[in-house]
């Protein structure tokens, strides 16, 4: 196999190990030329059957729309993407081991389905969505009642709340926004007054001689 990096055409495997799930061979490779090491992987190459859409149509199976569905439905969610790759290896083994030559769209997205309620409830209403095309509010309260019924224990501090409350979900109304309190004009401060000088005992003296020119002094 040739070097991804520098394209040389020489490189060896270094390491071997079985998957998890037991479908795939991961092999490590190391350029002779550069040095990088790459992964790759061998898995048994099975036909899938043939797709039978809902207008009738029939269409060869594609890994790469399954794929593309699954993680448009997962985007910004917190999911690891190992916990994605072996929910859609689970799929395609599921969908290979199918013995009919041709299987229908609606079964398929019911597996898709059954793996996203697995990993993110969020991604799961997602795709329901989509998948079965909802028109009003009510379709998107079937799936999470039944969601909820389904993974009752369920508890995960990554997921979302989809509702408060089954009383807020029976009856559709909407949470209160907190109201804002008028903010107060801020006080203008208070002048200081000035205060008078204080007058000197001299100076109080000679004003009350001089408001009292005509008493004099008794000897």
């Amino acid at each position: 196999m040739w070097c991804p990096f520098c394209s040389f055409t020489d490189t060896k495997v270094v390491d071997s190990r079985l998957t998890a799930d037991g479908m795939q061979i991961r092999r490590r490779r190391q350029c002779a030329e550069c040095g990088a090491r790459f992964n790759t992987y061998e898995a048994p190459e099975l036909k899938a059957p043939r797709i039978i859409k809902s207008n009738g149509g029939r269409e060869a199976f594609s890994e790469d729309k399954l794929r593309n569905g699954m993680l448009r439905a997962l985007e910004k969610r917190p999911v690891e993407t190992r916990e994605v790759e072996r929910s859609i290896r689970r799929l395609l083994r599921e969908i290979r081991s199918v013995e009919d030559s041709e299987i229908p769209s609606k079964l398929i997205g019911e597996w898709v389905m059954r793996e996203l309620s697995r990993l993110d409830q969020v991604a799961y209403v997602r795709f329901a969505s989509v998948y079965k095309r909802f028109e009003d509010v009510q379709a998107f309260r079937d799936v999470i009642e039944r969601l909820e019924r389904q993974h009752p224990a369920d508890h995960d501090q990554r997921q979302i709340s989809l509702l408060d409350s089954k009383a807020h979900l029976r009856t559709g109304t909407q949470s209160q926004l907190p109201t804002r309190q008028p903010s107060k004009s801020p006080e203008k401060p208070k002048e200081k007054t000035k205060e008078k000088p204080k007058e000197k005992p001299e100076a109080k003296s000679a004003a009350k001689k001089s408001a009292h020119p005509g008493q004099r002094r008794k000897k």
